[in-house]
């Protein structure tokens, strides 16, 4: 068999599929690879094949013996085993059906109003600042941050304490930062469920908090869990639709012409984001994919970005067709653990990309698209900055 292929792959273009995983899904859908930190892993691309596997109960977040399994990188919440390896079914069910009701289709459709006034001031706010500036500074960053913190009843006056864990949290390259991070926010998870405790509003938490049999150690994790999930991937699907849209004019000028087509641009960004990091999952029994023996223990990981371009799918999938028909983009996921937050981040986006090309229909990048400085030391990437003008 071959060496394994070491990542993370070397990227040419911050918009295009590295050249390496373009050259390795002409090959196959599974690879053998070597993860940042040195371990040795399987490397699913093929969309077929990661769909499936997103659903399969054979794969999981837990290890049974979790401090020898292999890692994708350092980060405490994705680098490596989560969960415990016996109960992670029984309690990865009993997550969802705390937190689904909170999130579902209505109670997210009532919130779109507020997501179009929060968005709206942002808007005036960078209107008034004038051209050129920093779509990430005053857009991406900001509002994804002030609805979960109204949805889930956090202080935004706290946003840059935990912004700051959250960014340590997810970080891939320093495990004593992450752990660090992450012990912080679930401190102050601690702090807020307390609060709640004592005058509860009308927020998630304070509803957590009134569930039957949810202590306050539970209420304190789902709750800091909610906050990282629910920005930290939009901020990033914001700056990253920007910049996919304005270095494609000609779809930025159709999307201004027709604003209806923004639901369907949506996914097509959402679709086109992804550039490969992949989900960590571990072999619960022997297992073949694809005609490839994977063993029980191994670390297996389903890389959604590379499925979301797989040409087999996605005719020319380096390209931004915001007119590409029903998309199948595996960016929340499928089956049972699908994004329980994807009908937030569906709102957000399509009130963005609505109200910006409405607002600032001559918008443009202020940057050649290769001076764009790319997040690489968290797992969720994404630009550093959106310099735009108009």
């Amino acid at each position: 068999m071959n060496a394994p292929v070491q990542l993370p792959f070397e990227r040419v273009d911050p918009l295009r599929v590295a050249p390496r995983l373009r050259e390795l899904q002409s090959q196959g859908a599974v690879h053998r690879v070597r993860t940042a930190v040195g371990d040795e892993a399987w490397l699913v691309t093929g969309h077929a094949q990661v769909r499936r596997l997103l659903d399969d109960d054979r794969l999981g977040r837990g290890h049974p013996v979790p401090e020898t399994a292999a890692r994708m990188g350092d980060s405490a919440l994705f680098g490596g085993p989560l969960g415990n390896f016996a109960t992670e079914q029984a309690d990865h069910a009993r997550m969802r059906s705390l937190l689904q009701p909170h999130f579902s289709p209505k109670r997210m459709r009532a919130l779109r109003p507020r997501v179009e006034a929060l968005a709206t001031g942002l808007l005036d706010e960078l209107a008034e600042q004038g051209s050129p500036a920093d779509l990430q500074a005053a857009m991406a960053l900001p509002l994804p941050i002030l609805v979960i913190c109204e949805l889930l009843g956090v202080p935004y006056e706290d946003r840059d304490q935990f912004q700051a864990w959250t960014d340590d949290a997810v970080n891939t390259r320093d495990r004593a930062r992450s752990e660090q991070g992450l012990g912080s926010l679930f401190e102050y998870g601690q702090k807020l469920v307390a609060h709640k405790r004592a005058g509860p509003g009308d927020d998630v938490i304070s509803r957590l908090c009134a569930t039957e049999d949810v202590s306050d150690v539970e209420a304190a994790g789902l709750s800091m869990a909610l906050l990282l999930a629910g920005h930290e991937t939009t901020v990033v699907q914001i700056g990253m639709g920007v910049l996919l849209l304005l270095a494609s004019p000609e779809q930025w000028r159709a999307l201004v012409n027709d604003p209806g087509l923004v639901p369907g641009a949506v996914e097509e960004l959402l679709r086109a984001s992804g550039k490969g990091g992949g989900i960590p999952r571990y072999a619960r029994t022997d297992l073949e994919i694809d005609g490839v023996r994977v063993r029980a223990g191994d670390l297996v990981i389903l890389d959604n970005g590379a499925a979301n371009h797989d040409p087999a799918v996605f005719a020319e999938p380096d390209q931004v067709d915001i007119a590409r028909p029903a998309a199948n983009h595996l960016t929340f996921g499928h089956g049972a653990r699908y994004c329980i937050g994807a009908p937030l981040a569906r709102i957000e986006l399509q009130v963005v990309f609505t109200q910006l090309a409405m607002r600032f229909p001559t918008l443009q990048l202020a940057v050649d698209v290769q001076e764009l400085a790319m997040r690489r030391d968290v797992l969720t990437g994404g630009p550093v900055e959106v310099p735009v003008l108009w």
